[in-house]
């Protein structure tokens, strides 16, 4: 008995029908992530606040405003002053951790199943938990220094310039370490271990056999580690937004901070567009640049 094709795929053919199947998907995907980008390019060009409903063309008015606007720049440079300390932190202590678990210990299982912990936790959670420890009266944390120093201690842990971006990094660092390691930890378990035999008999010390063999092996994973958390860092707004709100002033405020306040509080829709495609347009050239020296690397 013959086998009946559809009437579509006899007039397109195998290649067609495929191509065919996979349209809807391909279709709803396109139309959930580029309409929102056409929109908010389009506002961006408007003049819409929350005392105007101006949606005539405003030429680059709003593009212009960014270049003067000291309070985004700021609100950047604080955002990559954050990734550039606690992503390399973030990244040194996932890999010791590894190293450290990746040979059989009495109760690893239980040890990294409690590890893992902090990255399930919702960020706005450990936010709050973490402004409960570091609370100046009753947080614990001024406590267990008081014991030691034998007297009563009252750091302002989230007021204090001084102490602010150490409570936050401390608060980032805990949650995201364990996402580091988990994918270190199954880097290091895939590399070649004939390999590592090989350098042990031919005398090669730890950091010969680390950099020669262990670290091109993992780096294919490690450079994804490495831009996914740069990436979520950049977008950093929880954490922050539980502990300081961006304060004392704007002193910790990120760029997702600035944004959802112009966007959000102050109603500013067309000036918040405009910072919206800068942000998109900042990380599609780090995410290229990066995929570029991951390339050339491999």
């Amino acid at each position: 008995m013959k086998n009946k094709r559809p009437l579509s795929q006899l007039i397109l053919g195998d290649r067609g029908f495929k191509y065919q199947l996979i349209a809807p998907s391909i279709f709803i995907l396109l139309l959930i992530g580029i309409f929102p980008l056409i929109y908010t390019l389009l506002v961006s060009f408007q003049g819409i606040t929350m005392m105007d409903n101006d949606t005539s063309f405003h030429g680059l008015q709003n593009y212009t405003a960014l270049g003067t606007d000291t309070r985004l720049w700021e609100a950047l440079m604080h955002t990559i002053i954050f990734t550039c300390i606690a992503l390399p932190i973030e990244l040194l202590l996932g890999l010791l951790m590894a190293q450290l678990f990746i040979d059989k210990l009495p109760g690893r299982q239980i040890f990294i199943a409690l590890l893992v912990l902090p990255v399930v936790v919702a960020p706005v959670v450990s936010g709050a938990t973490w402004s409960l420890l570091l609370d100046t009266r009753f947080g614990p944390i001024n406590q267990i220094l008081g014991w030691f120093t034998g007297e009563e201690v009252t750091l302002l842990w989230t007021i204090n310039p001084d102490l602010v971006y150490p409570s936050i990094l401390a608060a980032e660092i805990w949650q995201w370490t364990p996402f580091m390691f988990l994918l270190l930890l199954a880097a290091l378990s895939a590399v070649d271990k004939s390999q590592l035999e090989a350098a042990s008999i031919d005398g090669a010390g730890y950091w010969t056999t680390f950099f020669k063999i262990v670290l091109p092996a993992i780096w294919p994973v490690m450079a994804v580690a490495i831009l996914i958390r740069g990436l979520d860092l950049f977008r950093l707004f929880d954490i922050v937004w539980a502990l300081t709100r961006g304060g004392p002033g704007t002193m910790t405020e990120t760029i997702s901070i600035f944004t959802y306040v112009k966007g959000f509080q102050q109603f500013e829709t067309s000036y918040t567009g405009a910072v919206a495609l800068l942000i998109i347009i900042l990380l599609s050239v780090l995410v290229i640049g990066a995929l570029k020296k991951v390339e050339i690397a491999r």
